[in-house]
């Protein structure tokens, strides 16, 4: 088997109409352990203290501080269970299955209890409309275990390529993670100026959320489970330079989207390329060098080569 044949079967096909009811199942209860992460994570810049990452076996938080100690909460979308474990030794699991939102937030409380954690937060979703209070939501009731995994695989996929995507930046630049509020994983690669007051207007987000979110200019790059018919890749710029719009960019199957604000590329436009990766790689690069060269930013004080110490390794 050739390489690049190798590359286009690792890329899970999973249609958004067979999964929608758990995809907002799913994207109610990340809501809950992002909002625990950020009920015990110090402020770091844009938000990035909230987010969560994708692991070996599905999304985590990483390490939480809390007291002397530290917790991690982790979906793991193989054995389908909510790890939650403590560094003073024990651990709890919630099961990963069909259940509401309310259920699903009380069992997972709970066991933050049995630990002792103690979690305050506002109890209602952001970045959604309706925003229901979790502990109220029985209508989001959905699990379907195949999807959620078809999911974590895709994701996996697009943090593999956005990884290497980021290392060639060596300026101000986001890891690789997943914004619950959104449900999308993202990275951001920033110029180094300041950017104008950022409007808000995220339905049940304050707008002082997103003016810290786009403090500074920026070009983002992600994925999220919508926007094709098996998800998009999206990148936009804010502010967005003139002329950004009509840059041309790669690979073909992207489009700039009015509607949206950015430029949009359907995942199944990637999983269908001979070389998926390279067809990914063609549109992150593509796009930011709209919103970098349409910027006048300083690109060659930004990037560099990752492989630029190989020659010295033994």
């Amino acid at each position: 088997m050739t390489e690049q044949k190798a590359r286009a079967g690792t890329w899970p096909r999973l249609r958004v109409a067979d999964w929608t009811d758990t995809r907002d199942t799913l994207h109610m209860w990340t809501q809950i352990v992002g909002k625990i992460r950020l009920a015990h994570a110090p402020l770091l810049n844009h938000w990035w203290q909230v987010t969560l990452y994708v692991s070996p076996r599905g999304l985590t938080t990483s390490s939480v501080p809390y007291g002397d100690g530290a917790f991690d909460i982790e979906f793991d979308f193989v054995d389908h269970v909510l790890h939650i474990r403590s560094s003073d030794g024990p651990s709890r699991q919630v099961a990963l299955e069909p259940k509401s939102v309310a259920d699903f937030y009380g069992q997972t409380m709970g066991a933050l209890d049995d630990l002792g954690i103690a979690a305050r937060f506002q109890p209602r979703p952001n970045e959604v409309d309706p925003s229901i209070p979790f502990a109220e939501d029985r209508q989001h009731a959905s699990y379907d275990p195949e999807a959620a995994h078809l999911f974590w695989r895709q994701l996996l996929q697009a943090n593999r390529v956005m990884g290497d995507f980021r290392s060639r930046f060596v300026g101000k630049v986001s890891p690789v993670h997943l914004f619950w509020g959104a449900m999308d994983l993202a990275c951001t690669r920033f110029s180094g100026r300041p950017a104008p007051q950022h409007p808000g207007g995220a339905p049940n987000c304050g707008d002082w959320v997103m003016v810290e979110g786009y403090s500074r200019e920026l070009s983002s790059c992600g994925f999220w489970p919508g926007g094709g018919e098996e998800g998009a890749f999206y990148a936009y710029a804010y502010p967005e330079p003139s002329g950004f719009a009509d840059y041309p960019v790669l690979p073909d199957g992207a489009y700039y989207s009015r509607q949206n604000g950015q430029f949009l590329l359907p995942y199944e436009a990637v999983a269908d390329a001979g070389d998926p990766d390279t067809a990914l790689m063609e549109f992150l690069d593509s796009t930011y060098a709209a919103a970098a060269t349409l910027g006048d930013w300083d690109r060659a004080a930004l990037e560099d080569d990752p492989r630029r110490w190989d020659g010295h390794r033994r």
